[in-house]
């Protein structure tokens, strides 16, 4: 074998993983990285807990990339999440599965697995290099800001792990978008994954309830159901509940400009069970004492469900219908509340900003990426982790998927040159 001359761009997780396949096959590697130090969106995942993998049937694990299911299948299934924690381990970081089925390094913090990671790239040669944000391309070679002033790094073959557009301030801030187009490169626009939406409350809502819980929650919307909790934000809602909605609630923005998380207030009750028991509190006893009591709702859940049920009037007067105005004591309003109550409207205005994003949605469109991750318009320049068109859940799935194109990209990369020698 030839030892040949890689360079990656970008210190992240599918850089890195992409260094370490490189390196064990012989070539010489420097990984190019913007910030100070490496990994720092990897550091700031593991800040309370790093979520690694997931320890679901993998049959089901590898669905959860949406359209891109198809495209990411070959990678995933040579790093499966079961690889994720025999790799860790082998790094001297034990992991263990939470009551969700996510995984979870024992220490709970990401930083010893990095340490422990840097530590062996470089034991086994590769060049890391901090402060070098990439610029461009100029005839082939790519160009970087260096503490010393413009720098050109030659090589062989380059891979970009440059990130997506969440985060900005920890690297990922899709400056090179515009480059890449002005080379041919098809990139679909950045859009928010895994992110909060903002929501119309009332100025008496959001002082009295902004950062509580809402727990013990089911939600329903185009991407299914599931169950847990989220929270009330100054804007709106997020938290992980949330998130597993995000991207069938801003999808249907874009299309039908409204959309509404559908909300199961008493996942442990039946509607007829909550109508009942609504039935037979005191005529004159207040809605809010009515929920407590029949449907178990605390007060956050109470607030919610009277601005949720205001707004939802508000968009059918404004569509021309004509909403129900149950009054208490009926048998009609005990069925209306009831129904409110499992299957609760919360409209959201609009997205957060991608920069509050957990992750993004968009990138490199995969009709310009050959099966060894090269990018068709630029031979010799592969791509990898979240530069490309990808979104997945919370749950470890992000972390797996960056490891699994960065080593297929770095098997890519090793394959091309090989054919090359």
């Amino acid at each position: 074998m030839v030892r040949k001359a890689v360079l990656i761009i970008g210190g992240g997780p599918a850089g890195l993983m992409a260094a370490e396949v490189l390196a064990a096959a012989g070539h010489r590697v420097t990984v190019c990285e913007a910030m100070p130090s490496f990994g720092r969106k990897f550091l700031l995942a593991g800040k309370s807990g790093l979520n690694i993998t997931h320890s679901e049937p993998y049959d089901r694990f590898r669905l959860r990339f949406g359209a891109a299911n198809a495209r990411l299948a070959s990678a995933l299934d040579r790093f499966t999440p079961d690889d994720v924690r025999a790799w860790a381990l082998e790094l001297g970081t034990e992991t263990f599965i939470g009551s969700s089925g996510r995984v979870f390094p024992t220490a709970m913090k990401a930083s010893p697995l990095l340490r422990a990671w840097l530590k062996r790239l470089q034991a086994e040669g590769v060049v890391l290099l901090p402060r070098h944000r990439f610029l461009r391309f100029d005839k082939g070679v790519p160009i970087f800001a260096t503490p010393e002033g413009e720098m050109p790094r030659a090589a062989d073959a380059v891979l970009l792990a440059l990130g997506g557009a969440s985060w900005p301030r920890l690297g990922s801030d899709a400056a090179w978008v515009d480059g890449l187009r002005n080379k041919g490169v098809a990139v679909a626009d950045f859009r928010p994954a895994n992110c909060g939406f903002d929501v119309a409350w009332p100025e008496r809502f959001r002082e009295r309830f902004e950062g509580a819980p809402v727990k013990a929650v089911r939600a329903l919307s185009a991407a299914g159901e599931s169950q847990g909790e989220f929270v009330i934000s100054r804007h709106g809602i997020e938290g992980s509940l949330v998130y597993a909605h995000a991207a069938a609630l801003r999808d249907q923005l874009a299309s039908d400009g409204r959309a509404a998380l559908l909300l199961d207030l008493a996942p442990g009750r039946s509607e007829r069970q909550i109508e009942d028991a609504l039935l037979r509190q005191p005529p004159k006893t207040s809605l809010s004492n009515r929920l407590r009591k029949a449907a178990g709702l605390d007060g956050v859940k109470i607030a919610l469900f009277s601005e949720c049920r205001a707004m939802t009037r508000l968009a059918s007067s404004d569509a021309g219908a004509v909403s129900p105005r149950p009054s208490d004591g009926s048998a009609a309003s005990a069925a209306d509340v009831a129904r409110l109550v499992k299957s609760l409207p919360l409209p959201v205005l609009r997205p957060r900003p991608i920069e509050e994003a957990i992750s993004s949605a968009g990138g490199i469109s995969w009709d310009g990426i050959d099966a060894n991750y090269m990018l068709e318009a630029m031979p010799g320049v592969f791509a990898a982790g979240e530069m490309l068109d990808w979104e997945a859940p919370t749950g470890g799935y992000l972390l797996t998927a960056c490891f699994a194109t960065g080593r297929a990209a770095a098997k890519g990369i090793h394959g091309w040159l090989e054919s090359r020698a």
